[in-house]
């Protein structure tokens, strides 16, 4: 099933959680944010001149939406975990796929089909049940803007993957979908880190003010970040959204295992019964994919036109 290309996308972008917070020590989040697209770019770049493909595009500015999208998204996320506790953050950014749930509905609604996929939203609150357990987040009352924040990054992370999935549809290779999007990361990357020292930030380290751990850390995270973006694209491209956005929980699991071995973190009977929540209802959910696939669907009205979004209702 291609949806589960999500499962990849999951362990690269854990691992790659993990090499940021390592990196952390080092730099700022605008800098290894500009080295993450910087990186993307050139590996991209590179891939395709190796290829023989194209970067040139008929669709700008869907690539240009999609990447001011996704990166205010990330800004927003990264403001929201600055703020709250980091359980409550991630938990928050998590709501992503609920929030999708919520626009195929709209969007089903609005073009007036009458299948909903209730199953697979289902495994989706279910999944989110078990990210709360796991991550048992808190939050004080004086942090509702924050916690506001939180919320609004995963609307925005959930209207980017649709986004990706739009591209795809529309014939774009996944190559060039994150070529752009890591290239708006690494122009937002660097313009933040020209214009934090006015605010009083950290300035950008001199090409030779690095450390060869630093440098190391950086490649990772460019590079696991790129081989992510790509598997997760592949995913929402050819797989069953719903099914995709579920999977994406997984990524809780595996960075939960990161923090084990690096960090000693320890958890209670309580964060595995949320474990196993999230592996159950990421099996539920393939399992109820696969069973739907093998059912005919309704013949489409010869010459109508479909949303390729609203058409996975």
């Amino acid at each position: 099933m291609q949806s589960l290309w999500m499962l990849v996308a999951s362990f690269l972008f854990a691992l790659m959680g993990a090499c940021v917070k390592l990196a952390s020590q080092y730099y700022s989040t605008s800098e290894i944010i500009m080295y993450r697209g910087a990186i993307g770019v050139l590996f991209l770049a590179l891939m395709v001149k190796l290829r023989g493909g194209t970067l040139k595009t008929t669709m700008p500015w869907l690539h240009f939406r999609r990447g001011v999208i996704g990166v205010t998204a990330l800004w927003l996320w990264f403001y929201s975990i600055g703020s709250l506790p980091l359980a409550t953050g991630t938990t928050l950014n998590y709501m992503s796929p609920i929030w999708m749930a919520a626009m195929l509905f709209a969007s089903s609604w609005w073009h007036g089909k009458s299948r909903f996929e209730w199953g697979l939203a289902g495994t989706i609150l279910l999944s989110f049940a078990g990210v709360a357990l796991l991550l048992r987040p808190s939050f004080q009352a004086d942090l509702w803007f924050p916690a506001l924040v939180g919320l609004f990054s995963g609307m925005l992370s959930a209207l980017a993957y649709l986004q990706v999935r739009h591209l795809g549809h529309l014939g774009e290779p996944e190559y060039r979908v994150v070529f752009y999007f890591s290239a708006t990361s690494a122009l937002a990357g660097l313009t933040s880190g020209l214009i934090a020292p006015h605010f009083g930030g950290e300035t950008l380290h001199s090409p030779i003010n690095h450390s060869a751990k630093g440098l190391m850390l950086l490649f990772a995270v460019g590079i696991c970040a790129t081989l992510a973006q790509m598997a997760m694209t592949r995913a929402y491209r050819l797989g069953k959204p719903l099914v995709t956005a579920n999977l994406q929980y997984t990524g809780i699991v595996f960075s939960t295992f990161w923090g084990m071995l690096l960090w000693n973190d320890k958890l209670s009977w309580v964060a595995w019964s949320g474990i196993a929540i999230i592996l159950i209802s990421g099996i539920v959910s393939t399992i109820y994919n696969s069973r739907n696939a093998r059912t005919p669907v309704a013949d489409q009205v010869e010459g109508e036109d479909v949303d390729p979004i609203a058409a996975e209702m």
